[in-house]
C-alpha cells in the first residue's frame, strides 16, 4: 500500500491501531514467552547474563511477531476506512 490518495485521518487512525497491535502484540508474545519456556522474558536481551540462543529468540519472535501485528492493524483499517467512505 502506497501513501497517495490516503487521507491524514486515515494514516491517524492507521497509526493509532498499530501502535495498539504492536502493545498488544507484545504483551502476547510476553504471556506466551513464560508459558513456553517457563522463564521470565529477558529484559535486556545485550545483557552479556542473557545466553546468545535466548536473546536472538527472544528478538526474532518479538520482532516479527510485533511487524505483523502492525501491518495487519494498519491493513485492516485502511480497509475498513475505506469501506466507509474514506480515501
Amino acid at each position: 500500500m502506497t501513501d497517495k490518495g490516503e487521507s491524514s485521518g486515515t494514516k491517524l487512525v492507521g497509526t493509532v491501531a498499530a501502535f495498539a497491535a504492536a502493545y498488544g502484540a507484545r504483551k502476547l508474545i510476553e504471556f506466551t514467552w513464560k508459558q513456553v519456556t517457563g522463564r521470565e522474558p529477558p529484559s535486556d536481551p545485550e545483557d552479556l547474563q542473557v545466553g546468545v540462543g535466548e536473546a536472538l529468540s527472544w528478538a526474532i519472535v518479538t520482532g516479527v511477531g510485533i511487524a505483523a501485528a502492525r501491518l495487519l492493524a494498519k491493513r485492516a483499517t485502511a480497509k475498513r476506512m475505506q469501506r466507509h467512505g474514506g480515501s
